[in-house]
Parts: structure tokens; sequence; C-alpha cells
């Protein structure tokens, strides 16, 4: 069964490789110093702790290409309006520290390049992870042009959370209908007021029920439901998107994978004629 479904998955959609992250494009985020040592491998057990894991040399390959694929995604969105990052979401990711899984904070430099080379003025960073997003909130802390909203569990990691342009603190055990409605009702009219002309969206799987790290208890018809309010705002808005899959951590497998083709077929249904 689980291995039916992701052939569902390449027969909709070609999986493409995605060249890594240039080095000096991570540094228009983070501190050099901070990139120096983690290349070179000079990580305090402190450090790795904060990480999640030990240093080796595939951590930082899988920062380079998972930043990559996510930069690889807004150039997608930039020409046909929509970009699939079937990883990334690293949004734990400081500017000189890691934290949380999160080495590089892919969002937070594509997001980056995007104003830089100017193509984009007002950028909506929509982070529906069970997790605060609190490296991404960090680094765009007193950044006009980016609003970064985060909708989490309240009791969750992180503990020590940081602004976000809207945080919207969800109690343990909250179902579908609160969800939804807590999308409507809390985020829309934040997200309409802002105007964004470019959007990403962290679609973390974790906040299903049962998930190993996740708090909250939304149905796969729920985070259905969510996704598709999420894209087909996005596509009548005409704003170009990129989605990335962020967490998602189930005790069964297939459950994980049911949700994660659920997004895809509601970003190809929404933009894709």
């Amino acid at each position: 069964m689980l291995l039916g479904l992701l052939r569902q998955v390449e027969e909709r959609l070609p999986l493409l490789d995605a060249p890594d992250l240039p080095w000096t494009l991570a540094g228009r985020v983070h501190d050099a110093e901070y990139l120096r040592r983690w290349r070179a491998g000079e990580v305090t057990r402190a450090e790795e702790r904060a990480m999640g894991f030990a240093w080796t040399p595939g951590i930082v390959a899988r920062g380079l290409g998972s930043s990559g694929a996510t930069l690889a995604a807004t150039r997608d969105a930039l020409a046909g309006g929509l970009g699939l990052n079937l990883g990334g979401g690293t949004h734990h990711a400081y500017a000189g520290h890691a934290e949380g899984f999160s080495f590089l904070n892919d969002v937070a430099i594509s997001a980056r390049w995007l104003l830089d080379h100017a193509h984009a003025r007002r950028i909506l960073i929509l982070d529906l992870d069970v997790h605060q997003g609190n490296g991404t909130a960090s680094l765009f802390a007193g950044e006009s042009r980016v609003l970064t909203v985060s909708v989490h569990a309240a009791r969750n990691y992180p503990f020590d959370k940081e602004t976000s342009g809207l945080d919207v603190n969800l109690p343990d055990g909250t179902g579908d209908a609160e969800y939804l409605a807590a999308l409507d009702t809390r985020v829309a009219p934040v997200v309409a007021a802002f105007r964004p002309d470019f959007v990403y969206y962290l679609a973390g799987a974790d906040v299903l029920a049962g998930d190993q790290l996740g708090r909250l208890a939304l149905s796969l018809d729920g985070v259905r439901a969510r996704d598709e309010r999420v894209f087909r705002w996005a596509a009548r808005a005409r704003l170009p998107l990129v989605m990335v899959t962020a967490g998602g951590y189930h005790r069964e497998p297939e459950q994980l994978v049911r949700a994660r083709l659920g997004t895809v077929e509601a970003a190809l249904a929404a933009y894709v004629r």
C-alpha cells in the first residue's frame, strides 16, 4: 500500500533533483562564523543536542540540498505560479545557531533572495507546521516586507517562543473544525490586509492526530481541507506559491504519506489546469 501511494506521487509529479544551495546565499541569512564552523565540523556537543543530530558531513549536505530545492521551487513559482519541494521547512534555524533538526533556514534564505533581486515586494511565510517557526520569526523581526504567520500547538516545542507577525496558539487536541475556524477568522483577515505578492507555505503534516511530535488532532480530511484553503486562495489571487513539506512524524507511515499526497494533489488541483 505504501509503495503504491509513493508511485502515485511519481506518476502525477515527476521528481527532479535540485542543485545545492551556494554558500554565498546562505550567508545572506546566517552568520559567517556559524556557517564556517558547521561547514568544518567545529560543533559543540551542546549545539548537536540543540540540533537533534550529531554532526556529520551528511548534515551539511542535507542542509544545502534541501535549501537548494526550495530555491529551485522559488524559481519555478516565479516562472509558472507554483513550486514544490518535497522536503524543506527547516524553520527552527536562527542566524547563528541550529535547533530542532534545522541547520539552514531554507525558506528564509529563498525569501531573502527574492527581496535582494526585487522579485517580490511583500512576502507571506505561512507556517502551518505544528511547531512555531521560531527561527524564521527571529530572522524577519522588523522586516516590514515579510509577514511571518505561525499556527501551532501552544504547549509544544519550542517552549521559549519568538514573536511572529501573527502567532495563533492552539490548545492540545485541537481538531478539524477549530483549526479551520482559526484559519478563517484569525489568519485570513491579517493576510488580506498585508496583501502579499509571493507566498511560502510550510505544509506540516505533524498536525495529524497520532503524530509522535505533535499535540493537535486533525484528521486526514482536515489536513486536506487546510491545504485546499491555502492553495485555492493563493491561486485565485494569482499569487506565486512555494510549498515545502516541513514536519511529519506519524507512528503510521501510511498516514503520513497519505497526508503528503493529499497536499500535493490539492496544489495541483488549484494551480494546474
